[in-house]
C-alpha cells in the first residue's frame, strides 16, 4: 500500500535551518510528483512546494527564496531543505503524493517548532 513517512521536524531558533525528509513506498515514484503542505491547529492546511517528476519546483509565496525542494528517485524520497526560518513557519508539515481521482495519499506528519 501507499506509505508516505516523513521525518527531520523539530525545534529550531528563528534563522535557523531545518531539512525534512519523505520517504515513500507502494507507488511509481519517479514520473509522480510530490509536494510538501503544512497545518497550524485551527487553520487549513497550506501548501508549501512541489516538485514535478522532472524536478520543476514551485513554491508558496512565503517560502520563497528559504525553501528547497528536492527529490531522489533512487530513495524514493523527497526533501524540503528549510532555511532562514521564522516563527510562522511553525506547522506540522505533510508529504502528499496525487495518484488518480480520490487517490490522494498524506503522510503523518512531522512537527517544526520555530522558537527562541
Amino acid at each position: 500500500q501507499v506509505q508516505l513517512v516523513e521525518s527531520g521536524g523539530g525545534l529550531v531558533q528563528p534563522g535557523g535551518s531545518l531539512r525534512l525528509s519523505c520517504a515513500a513506498s507502494g507507488f511509481f515514484f519517479r514520473i509522480r510528483p510530490l509536494a510538501w503542505y503544512r497545518q497550524v491547529p485551527g487553520k487549513q492546511r497550506e501548501f508549501v512546494a512541489t516538485i514535478s517528476g522532472v524536478s520543476m519546483a514551485n513554491y508558496a509565496d512565503s517560502v520563497k527564496g528559504r525553501f528547497t525542494i528536492s527529490r531522489d528517485d533512487d530513495k524514493e524520497t523527497v526533501y524540503l531543505q528549510m532555511n532562514s526560518l521564522k516563527p510562522d513557519d511553525t506547522a506540522v508539515y505533510y508529504c502528499n503524493v496525487i495518484l488518480g481521482a480520490n487517490r490522494v495519499y498524506w503522510g503523518q506528519g512531522t512537527q517544526v517548532t520555530v522558537s527562541s
